[in-house]
């Protein structure tokens, strides 16, 4: 890329989310869980993303099986205490994949500007990252985990900019929560609003064709 190609870009750093962007779980054994336990499909999600629930994960505040502990607290209320744990166990550990697609792609932008991963997640990201061979994946990784603040709040987006070096206004935001999007546009970030690789490949055009 000349220096007149990289003058007029629109951005100059990805801000690229994890979960449902990159890695996607499946969710299929704690369905059939669900079923036999007699429970709608989802309601263990429900209960587990619950601010209340899920947020002090997230800031790295519980450990896993301390969520687990407050998954099972909640559902069992609604069965057994055995089931409700064997719910909430198969929640946390649920298998999970990185996308073939997303990955190729992001690894030919970081060629060309930084990727910087940021993610709500736990405490046990490195270690998922390097078990999906994806350690060498960004420049630099926020986790909400370890920064201690997490989506859409501001605070995260200035931690990852600054790892970027990069201004807000040249920062592209990709993410398939929409508030999470909103917050980086509030902020004068260009967001993308994820749903599929194609959403990237628009958007990242003028540096995958070069």
């Amino acid at each position: 890329m000349t220096a007149s190609e990289i003058s007029s870009r629109p951005f100059d750093a990805v801000l690229c989310d994890l979960d449902n962007v990159i890695r996607f779980y499946d969710m299929a054994p704690l369905a059939e869980l669900e079923r036999a336990a007699g429970l709608a499909e989802g309601t263990t999600a429900r209960v587990a993303y619950a601010p209340e629930v899920d947020l002090p994960l997230l800031l790295g505040k519980i450990t896993k099986k301390e969520w687990v502990d407050s998954i099972a607290s909640v559902l069992s209320d609604q069965v057994p205490q055995t089931h409700a744990r064997q719910l909430g166990m198969a929640l946390a550990d649920a298998p999970f994949r990185a996308d073939d697609v997303a990955v190729t792609l992001l690894r030919r932008v970081r060629r060309h500007m930084p990727l910087v991963l940021v993610t709500n997640a736990t405490l046990e990201l490195e270690h998922d990252l390097e078990s999906m061979g994806l350690a060498d994946l960004a420049d630099h990784v926020v986790s909400s985990a370890r920064v201690g603040v997490a989506k859409p709040d501001r605070k995260i987006y200035e931690v990852a900019a600054c790892r970027a070096g990069t201004a807000f206004s040249r920062c592209l935001f990709v993410d398939d929560r929409l508030e999470n999007v909103k917050a980086a546009n509030t902020l004068g970030m260009t967001g993308v609003h994820y749903r599929e690789p194609a959403d990237l490949q628009k958007v990242l055009g003028f540096v995958l064709d070069s």
